[in-house]
């Protein structure tokens, strides 16, 4: 008398596989929309850390040269800049020995827009940078009142 033997085959039940796929799902729907305003969050992270380089290198510039750059390309200058503006926007002379720049490496452009950012030459707001991007920030304010 010869048995049959059923070769039992080692394996998941489909049971298994849809909780195993039901977890994951939830896993999923927890973390997934945590992740998704990522990109906006760091680039207004980046525009408020550009923004408060760039004004204080503003301030270290009229600090030195007791006058404001004339445009924002002067703070990445490797040479001191002829002119420079005074409080009520007029071209001042900058002393070359009072000039202890470049102040910023380079000057970056607005993450959030993409432009370069705004800057003041005119009285009373000389000096002023203020961000080129339109629209309105996560936290409810306007990017251009950062």
């Amino acid at each position: 008398m010869t048995r049959c033997r059923i070769k039992k085959c080692e394996g998941f039940t489909l049971v298994e596989l849809l909780v195993v796929i039901v977890i994951l799902a939830v896993l999923a729907a927890i973390v997934v929309p945590k992740f998704l305003g990522a990109g906006e969050r760091s680039r207004e992270a980046a525009l408020k850390s550009d923004l408060k380089v760039l004004r204080n290198a503003v301030a270290l510039f009229y600090t030195d040269c007791k006058a404001y750059p004339s445009a924002m390309v002067d703070l990445a200058a490797t040479a001191a800049p002829a002119q420079g503006k005074d409080t009520n926007g007029n071209n001042k002379a900058i002393t070359a020995a009072d000039w202890n720049g470049p102040y910023v490496e380079s000057v970056p452009d607005d993450p959030i827009s993409g432009d370069a950012f705004n800057y003041s030459t005119t009285a009373p707001t000389v000096g002023k940078v203020w961000s080129s991007a339109a629209g309105t920030a996560r936290d409810g304010s306007n990017y251009s009142d950062w």
